[in-house]
């Protein structure tokens, strides 16, 4: 290929790691590329919680508008982040393989745990989950990149905060006061990054084809599918999480109320070739168990 690929992403430590890392690997197969970083919106508003800000793809829509005018080719995501729908004209390229899908607790003592305590994070999945599991806690709004929200911790008395493991792992700061929240249930695509590029621009899109990851692709798309049929977004305590083990698909997943009392979960195992439309599948289940009910709740009280 000729012409430079013009990789865009969002400023950040984390989203620099990632688009380097595709920019490597697009290097690797003899391509020439050109890094052109921007803030986001999600990135310049950290004074409001993000359920509340109402824009569907917060940390997405100004590299899709930046791709859409012409100024980059291709835009590297955490897949958590992106919206289920993307704009028209834009499309999935690639799934890089998944890293860890896990949520991690970084703490200051784990004392806390037996009683009560207050724990920071910007997510309602992950809010109601430990309230869930840990009902006289209280949380507090945790928002910014991973480096500004590991001093607010540092800087304020709470006992600890929630964090994704793959970004802190990525960029080598996973302290060693952490702790693997292997009961909390990630986000749909946590742990996986997405390239999107336009749907008409097919030699790039041929080229990435060769960074696309078969099976992580497969599992994320379950999630998702799922997400998408909850309505949920940033807007909803949902989790899901698909893995293959064998010739197997072992999904589970759960939408949580916003105080974490109620819940409606499902885990099923499937096989591969019957994975698509396996995430719609489940969430149809999920809605006709009292999900809907408890999706009215959770729009009405954020509204």
């Amino acid at each position: 290929m000729s012409k430079v690929i013009r990789i865009g992403t969002r400023d950040s430590e984390l989203a620099l790691w990632q688009a380097k890392n595709v920019q490597a690997a697009l290097e690797k197969l003899g391509h020439k590329t050109e890094l052109l970083p921007v803030k986001s919106t999600g990135d310049l508003n950290l004074d409001q919680p993000l359920y509340e800000m109402g824009i569907s793809g917060i940390f997405t829509k100004t590299l899709d508008v930046a791709m859409l005018t012409g100024k980059i080719d291709i835009a590297v995501h955490s897949m958590k982040d992106v919206p289920t729908a993307l704009p028209k004209g834009i499309v999935e390229a690639a799934v890089l393989i998944r890293a860890n899908s896990k949520d991690i607790l970084i703490h200051k003592g784990l004392d806390f745990l037996n009683s009560e305590g207050t724990i920071a994070t910007g997510s309602l999945r992950r809010k109601a989950q430990w309230l869930n599991k840990y009902p006289s806690h209280s949380s507090v709004d945790l928002r910014g990149n991973v480096n500004t929200r590991l001093k607010k911790l540092e800087d304020n008395n709470w006992d600890g905060a929630i964090f994704a493991a793959a970004g802190l792992e990525r960029i080598n700061l996973t302290p060693e006061n952490s702790l693997d929240l292997d009961w909390m249930i990630p986000a749909p695509a946590q742990g996986a990054m997405l390239v999107v590029a336009m749907e008409n621009d097919t030699e790039t899109r041929d080229i990435l084809k060769s960074l696309n990851h078969r099976e992580s692709e497969i599992c994320v798309h379950m999630e998702r599918e799922f997400l998408k049929i909850l309505e949920g977004g940033c807007t909803a305590p949902i989790g899901a999480l698909a893995t293959i083990e064998g010739n197997e698909i072992s999904f589970k997943a759960a939408l949580f109320s916003l105080d974490g009392k109620k819940q409606v979960s499902i885990e099923r195992r499937i096989a591969i070739e019957d994975a698509p439309n396996f995430g719609k599948e489940c969430a149809l289940k999920v809605l006709n168990n009292g999900g809907r009910v408890l999706m009215e709740g959770i729009k009405e009280a954020l509204n």
